[in-house]
């Protein structure tokens, strides 16, 4: 896979390290939103896995939520679940717990200490389709799968 940017080598590094048989898969077309991909891929955008950070508001914390595509997150409702009131996370912030930046946040290969959870609605789907380092490319995965990689906890994100 020569034909891979950095960040697609940089998790495919990982899918390779965690035993996983995904293979990174390149769109014909961009995919910067979760429609976009699931457009790309023919499937339900509740099949898109987004990862969006946040801070802790109390202990600066950063906090990674794999997310549905089809779900927003309910901010005050997560943050009673992880104990803290979350906040936004900064462009600064993001790049330094995870190594990304803002809007291309991988659910694999975060650099920093990174508290990862994942929505529990991604669990009933089956296939799941995640970032792989460029907004051209995805892989297929399971919940469990990245729950096995990643040590996510399942939470209710709505």
């Amino acid at each position: 896979m020569s034909d891979l940017s950095a960040s697609e080598k940089r998790v495919d590094k990982v899918l390779r390290a965690s035993g996983s048989k995904a293979e990174i898969v390149q769109l014909e077309e961009l995919a910067h939103t979760a429609l976009q991909a699931a457009d790309a891929l023919g499937v339900d955008v509740a099949q898109i896995v987004k990862s969006l950070v946040f801070r802790g508001a109390e202990t600066n914390k950063a906090y990674l939520l794999l997310v549905s595509g089809a779900n927003r997150v309910h901010e005050r409702r997560v943050g009673r679940q992880l104990g803290e009131k979350l906040g936004r996370a900064d462009a600064d912030f993001v790049r330094t717990h995870t190594g990304f930046a803002i809007g291309g946040v991988l659910p694999l290969g975060a650099v920093g200490n990174v508290n990862i959870y994942i929505d529990q609605t991604l669990l009933d789907l089956g296939k799941i389709w995640a970032a792989a380092g460029h907004p051209r490319s995805v892989f297929p995965t399971t919940a469990d799968e990245l729950i096995s990689i990643t040590g996510a906890i399942p939470i209710d994100v709505r």
